[in-house]
């Protein structure tokens, strides 16, 4: 059973209602940055995909809301919350999240000052919320006409993106690692537009008649990069090549060969399911 702090709880549930007077919807999040309520259709694996519509909580990003009522709703339903997520891609804002990641040993902050440099756009001063880790999650706005992808690492090592059904984790949210904050000088201020030259990057890109034959060849190179995986490689690689394959709309021809090289690297098959319902999730999909 969680272990339930009240102050926590009650601090993230202040902090959500606040962000939701901004007209950023949010959901409360457990200690692990995981949305606090589970779903309620996970005993029942035939179950058909539901956002939501069934009426109860647990659907994740799609519970989000800007109704303080609701809220307060979702938070008394998951009183060992000690955080919050703001959803991402939705109205009016169109949240897209820049993640600058530290974990991975790679200078994600100077890869995106070298994205910039060569593809001729201005990082603007917008919200900045500095991570427990280190890392710093840059807040951009997008069109209402466009739908942002989640995507990791595809921009450029050490750098995620959180888009259409994604969520960022709130400042003042508590997890087992530490308290997200802004950063000095950006909590007044309003998500950025996102420039032209990085939302153009952002976008997956335009799928083309001849695109088949390259796409395959693609995903044949993806499960070569799962079996050369080592240990205290694999469930990283396959993360890696799954969320590729999810992004480049090579998932269901792509997922079980993906999974059948895991299982030849050593990895269980539970272990490889599980990471690969983890990349669908972060790219927006459902396992």
């Amino acid at each position: 059973m969680a272990t339930i702090d009240r102050q926590a709880t009650t601090l993230a549930l202040a902090h959500a209602l606040s962000a939701a007077e901004r007209g950023l919807a949010v959901i409360p999040l457990s200690r692990t940055k995981l949305p606090a309520l589970r779903s309620p259709h996970r005993t029942d694996p035939a179950a058909p995909p539901c956002h939501g519509e069934c009426g109860r909580f647990g659907h994740g990003v799609h519970d989000a809301s800007t109704d303080p009522r609701r809220i307060r709703e979702l938070f008394a339903a998951a009183p060992w919350a000690t955080g919050y997520g703001i959803a991402c891609g939705l109205p009016p804002h169109q949240l897209i999240g820049v993640d600058l990641d530290t974990k991975s040993g790679t200078d994600s902050s100077a890869a995106l000052r070298e994205l910039a440099l060569r593809h001729l756009f201005t990082i603007p001063q917008t919200v900045v919320v500095l991570t427990p880790s280190g890392g710093r999650h840059l807040w951009l706005t997008g069109p209402p006409d466009t739908a942002v992808p989640n995507s990791a690492g595809r921009l450029a090592p050490g750098i995620d993106v959180r888009g259409a059904g994604g969520y960022l984790v709130g400042p003042g949210s508590r997890t087992d690692h530490g308290v997200y904050g802004t950063a000095p000088g950006t909590a007044h201020l309003p998500p950025a537009p996102c420039p032209p030259a990085l939302l153009r990057l952002l976008l997956p890109p335009p799928r083309t008649p001849a695109a088949s034959t390259a796409r395959t060849g693609h995903g044949q190179g993806l499960v070569q990069f799962v079996l050369a995986a080592h240990e205290g490689q694999r469930n990283t690689r396959l993360f890696w090549a799954a969320c590729r394959a999810y992004e480049n709309g090579l998932a269901p021809d792509l997922v079980p060969a993906l999974t059948e090289a895991a299982l030849g690297t050593g990895l269980s098959e539970r272990e490889a399911r599980a990471t690969i319902a983890s990349a669908a999730r972060l790219t927006g999909h459902h396992p």
